[in-house]
Protein backbone atom coordinates (compact mmCIF):
# COMPACT_ATOMS: atom_id res chain seq x y z
CA UNK A 1 0.00 0.00 0.00
CA UNK A 2 1.20 3.67 -1.00
CA UNK A 3 0.35 6.92 0.00
CA UNK A 4 -1.98 8.63 -2.70
CA UNK A 5 -1.74 12.11 -4.53
CA UNK A 6 -4.84 14.80 -3.99
CA UNK A 7 -5.87 13.84 -7.26
CA UNK A 8 -7.26 10.33 -6.60
CA UNK A 9 -9.83 8.75 -3.71
CA UNK A 10 -9.83 11.49 -1.03
CA UNK A 11 -7.60 10.93 1.52
CA UNK A 12 -8.16 9.61 5.12
CA UNK A 13 -5.40 9.92 6.79
CA UNK A 14 -2.01 12.32 7.14
CA UNK A 15 0.85 11.34 8.66
CA UNK A 16 2.96 14.73 9.41
CA UNK A 17 6.62 14.24 10.15
CA UNK A 18 8.05 17.41 11.38
CA UNK A 19 11.69 16.77 11.44
CA UNK A 20 15.22 19.56 12.47
CA UNK A 21 18.57 17.50 12.23
CA UNK A 22 17.46 14.04 12.03
CA UNK A 23 19.69 13.21 8.80
CA UNK A 24 20.88 10.10 10.98
CA UNK A 25 17.43 8.85 12.15
CA UNK A 26 15.42 9.98 8.57
CA UNK A 27 15.98 6.53 6.76
CA UNK A 28 14.97 4.14 9.95
CA UNK A 29 12.01 5.89 10.99
CA UNK A 30 10.49 5.81 7.08
CA UNK A 31 11.51 2.45 6.69
CA UNK A 32 9.63 1.39 9.93
CA UNK A 33 6.93 3.24 8.90
CA UNK A 34 7.02 1.76 5.07
CA UNK A 35 6.78 -1.32 6.97
CA UNK A 36 3.20 -0.71 8.92
CA UNK A 37 1.55 0.75 6.19
CA UNK A 38 -0.46 -2.08 5.83
CA UNK A 39 -2.46 -1.01 9.04
CA UNK A 40 -3.51 2.36 7.46
CA UNK A 41 -6.20 2.85 4.96
CA UNK A 42 -5.13 2.44 1.45
CA UNK A 43 -5.79 6.38 0.87
CA UNK A 44 -3.08 7.31 3.39
CA UNK A 45 -0.68 9.72 2.82
CA UNK A 46 2.72 11.05 4.26
CA UNK A 47 3.99 14.53 4.84
CA UNK A 48 8.00 15.41 6.06
CA UNK A 49 8.22 18.49 6.98
CA UNK A 50 11.92 20.00 7.19
CA UNK A 51 12.30 22.75 9.58
CA UNK A 52 15.25 24.51 7.91
CA UNK A 53 17.16 21.51 8.89
CA UNK A 54 21.16 22.13 8.69
CA UNK A 55 22.59 18.90 8.16
CA UNK A 56 21.66 16.32 5.54
CA UNK A 57 18.06 15.40 6.25
CA UNK A 58 16.66 16.68 3.70
CA UNK A 59 19.42 14.55 1.48
CA UNK A 60 18.23 11.62 3.62
CA UNK A 61 14.39 12.33 2.75
CA UNK A 62 14.53 11.47 -0.39
CA UNK A 63 17.01 9.20 0.03
CA UNK A 64 13.85 7.47 2.25
CA UNK A 65 11.69 8.63 -0.93
CA UNK A 66 13.65 6.53 -3.21
CA UNK A 67 13.85 3.28 -0.96
CA UNK A 68 11.08 2.82 1.13
CA UNK A 69 8.11 5.42 0.47
CA UNK A 70 7.98 6.62 -3.26
CA UNK A 71 5.06 8.54 -2.47
CA UNK A 72 6.87 10.27 0.58
CA UNK A 73 5.82 14.33 0.27
CA UNK A 74 8.62 16.70 1.63
CA UNK A 75 8.20 20.07 2.74
CA UNK A 76 11.37 22.33 3.38
CA UNK A 77 11.10 25.69 5.61
CA UNK A 78 14.18 27.86 4.47
CA UNK A 79 14.76 28.83 8.33
CA UNK A 80 14.16 27.31 11.66
CA UNK A 81 10.49 28.19 12.61
CA UNK A 82 9.72 25.88 15.23
CA UNK A 83 7.86 22.65 15.26
CA UNK A 84 4.39 23.83 15.83
CA UNK A 85 4.80 26.06 12.62
CA UNK A 86 6.14 22.68 10.87
CA UNK A 87 3.02 21.13 11.78
CA UNK A 88 0.77 23.96 10.81
CA UNK A 89 2.92 23.82 7.33
CA UNK A 90 2.04 19.80 7.38
CA UNK A 91 -1.99 20.40 8.56
CA UNK A 92 -2.12 23.62 5.21
CA UNK A 93 -0.46 20.99 2.68
CA UNK A 94 -2.18 17.85 3.51
CA UNK A 95 -5.69 16.64 2.50
CA UNK A 96 -6.80 14.09 5.12
CA UNK A 97 -9.83 14.04 7.09
CA UNK A 98 -7.79 12.80 10.13
CA UNK A 99 -4.06 13.99 10.69
CA UNK A 100 -1.31 12.17 12.93
CA UNK A 101 1.80 13.86 14.27
CA UNK A 102 4.91 11.38 14.91
CA UNK A 103 8.44 12.64 15.96
CA UNK A 104 11.45 11.49 13.50
CA UNK A 105 13.62 10.45 15.96
CA UNK A 106 13.22 6.93 16.16
CA UNK A 107 11.14 7.45 19.66
CA UNK A 108 7.42 6.86 18.67
CA UNK A 109 6.12 3.28 17.27
CA UNK A 110 4.05 4.09 14.22
CA UNK A 111 1.82 1.53 14.38
CA UNK A 112 0.04 2.79 17.35
CA UNK A 113 -1.49 5.47 15.10
CA UNK A 114 -3.08 2.09 13.52
CA UNK A 115 -5.13 2.01 16.98
CA UNK A 116 -5.38 5.63 17.66
CA UNK A 117 -7.51 6.36 13.99
CA UNK A 118 -9.49 2.85 14.98
CA UNK A 119 -10.24 4.87 18.34
CA UNK A 120 -11.16 8.39 16.45
CA UNK A 121 -12.93 6.63 13.77
CA UNK A 122 -15.87 4.73 16.73
CA UNK A 123 -15.83 7.83 19.10
CA UNK A 124 -19.45 8.32 18.98
CA UNK A 125 -19.16 12.32 19.09
CA UNK A 126 -17.44 14.94 17.64
CA UNK A 127 -14.43 14.03 16.05
CA UNK A 128 -11.80 13.44 19.17
CA UNK A 129 -8.02 14.06 20.04
CA UNK A 130 -6.68 11.03 20.42
CA UNK A 131 -3.61 11.27 22.50
CA UNK A 132 -0.35 8.46 22.18
CA UNK A 133 0.20 8.77 26.19
CA UNK A 134 3.90 7.36 27.05
CA UNK A 135 3.82 4.59 29.35
CA UNK A 136 7.75 4.98 30.31
CA UNK A 137 9.76 7.28 29.04
CA UNK A 138 12.94 6.56 27.49
CA UNK A 139 14.67 9.81 28.68
CA UNK A 140 16.73 11.02 31.25
CA UNK A 141 15.66 11.56 34.67
CA UNK A 142 15.88 15.25 34.56
CA UNK A 143 14.12 15.39 31.30
CA UNK A 144 11.08 12.67 32.94
CA UNK A 145 10.95 14.95 35.91
CA UNK A 146 10.59 18.22 33.99
CA UNK A 147 8.09 16.96 31.86
CA UNK A 148 6.23 15.26 34.96
CA UNK A 149 6.17 18.38 36.57
CA UNK A 150 5.03 20.19 33.07
CA UNK A 151 2.01 18.14 32.68
CA UNK A 152 1.13 18.52 36.60
CA UNK A 153 1.16 22.42 36.07
CA UNK A 154 -0.36 21.85 32.40
CA UNK A 155 -3.45 20.07 33.36
CA UNK A 156 -3.94 21.83 36.64
CA UNK A 157 -4.28 25.35 35.57
CA UNK A 158 -6.05 24.55 32.04
CA UNK A 159 -8.18 21.62 33.62
CA UNK A 160 -7.28 19.47 30.23
CA UNK A 161 -7.27 16.12 31.56
CA UNK A 162 -4.69 14.77 29.76
CA UNK A 163 -1.79 13.53 31.54
CA UNK A 164 0.76 13.80 28.84
CA UNK A 165 0.45 16.62 26.84
CA UNK A 166 3.45 17.15 24.87
CA UNK A 167 3.12 13.40 23.54
CA UNK A 168 4.18 13.41 19.98
CA UNK A 169 1.91 11.18 19.06
CA UNK A 170 -1.20 12.58 18.27
CA UNK A 171 -4.64 12.30 15.68
CA UNK A 172 -7.38 14.78 15.26
CA UNK A 173 -9.78 16.42 12.77
CA UNK A 174 -7.10 18.50 10.10
CA UNK A 175 -9.98 20.86 10.13
CA UNK A 176 -10.61 21.25 13.54
CA UNK A 177 -6.66 21.75 14.06
CA UNK A 178 -6.34 24.63 11.43
CA UNK A 179 -9.59 26.17 13.38
CA UNK A 180 -7.40 26.91 16.63
CA UNK A 181 -5.04 30.05 17.32
CA UNK A 182 -1.81 29.13 16.05
CA UNK A 183 1.75 29.78 18.22
CA UNK A 184 5.00 28.20 18.38
CA UNK A 185 4.40 25.85 21.03
CA UNK A 186 0.74 25.18 20.25
CA UNK A 187 1.41 21.49 19.69
CA UNK A 188 1.77 20.80 23.82
CA UNK A 189 -1.38 22.07 24.57
CA UNK A 190 -3.85 20.42 22.05
CA UNK A 191 -5.58 18.62 24.35
CA UNK A 192 -6.67 22.22 25.95
CA UNK A 193 -7.52 24.29 22.77
CA UNK A 194 -9.12 21.18 20.92
CA UNK A 195 -10.90 20.68 24.16
CA UNK A 196 -12.41 24.20 24.27
CA UNK A 197 -13.62 23.73 20.57
CA UNK A 198 -15.30 20.63 20.88
CA UNK A 199 -13.08 17.65 20.95
CA UNK A 200 -13.73 15.03 23.22
CA UNK A 201 -10.08 13.46 24.65
CA UNK A 202 -9.12 9.71 24.33
CA UNK A 203 -5.53 9.01 26.11
CA UNK A 204 -4.59 6.01 24.57
CA UNK A 205 -1.36 4.01 26.38
CA UNK A 206 1.73 4.09 23.54
CA UNK A 207 5.44 2.89 23.73
CA UNK A 208 8.26 5.07 23.96
CA UNK A 209 11.40 4.66 22.88
CA UNK A 210 15.12 5.63 23.30
CA UNK A 211 15.96 8.12 20.50
CA UNK A 212 18.25 6.47 17.64
CA UNK A 213 21.05 8.91 17.59
CA UNK A 214 21.88 12.80 18.42
CA UNK A 215 19.50 14.43 21.70
CA UNK A 216 16.91 16.43 21.89
CA UNK A 217 16.93 20.39 20.45
CA UNK A 218 15.26 21.54 23.44
CA UNK A 219 16.58 21.89 27.18
CA UNK A 220 14.39 21.47 30.23
CA UNK A 221 15.02 25.32 31.04
CA UNK A 222 14.21 26.66 27.60
CA UNK A 223 11.34 24.44 27.77
CA UNK A 224 10.47 25.60 31.33
CA UNK A 225 10.77 28.95 30.34
CA UNK A 226 9.05 29.48 26.83
CA UNK A 227 6.31 26.77 28.87
CA UNK A 228 5.47 29.29 31.16
CA UNK A 229 4.40 32.23 28.69
CA UNK A 230 2.87 29.68 26.74
CA UNK A 231 0.52 28.29 29.07
CA UNK A 232 -0.11 31.98 30.63
CA UNK A 233 -1.05 32.43 26.74
CA UNK A 234 -3.55 29.87 26.48
CA UNK A 235 -5.49 30.14 29.75
CA UNK A 236 -5.85 33.95 28.35
CA UNK A 237 -7.33 32.20 25.17
CA UNK A 238 -9.50 29.65 26.63
CA UNK A 239 -11.00 32.69 28.83
CA UNK A 240 -11.79 34.95 25.83
CA UNK A 241 -12.55 32.60 23.28
CA UNK A 242 -17.02 31.84 23.43
CA UNK A 243 -17.88 29.22 20.95
CA UNK A 244 -21.92 28.19 21.27
CA UNK A 245 -23.17 24.63 22.33
CA UNK A 246 -25.29 24.63 19.56
CA UNK A 247 -27.03 26.92 17.12
CA UNK A 248 -30.84 27.17 16.06
CA UNK A 249 -31.90 27.84 12.47
CA UNK A 250 -35.34 29.38 12.37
Amino acid sequence: MTSVRPSQTPVTLSIVMAVLNEADNILPVCQELAGVLDGFPENTEILAIDDGSTDATVEKLLEARRQYLPNLRILSHPQRLGKSAALRTGATAAHGEWMATIDGDGQDDPSSIIRMLELARSANSKPPLVVGVRRKRNDRLSRRVATKLANGLRRRLLNDGCPDTGAPLKLFSREMFLRIPQFEGVHRFLPALLGHYGAPLICHEVQHRARLHGSSKYTNFNRALVGIRDLLGVMWLQNRTHLPDRLTEH
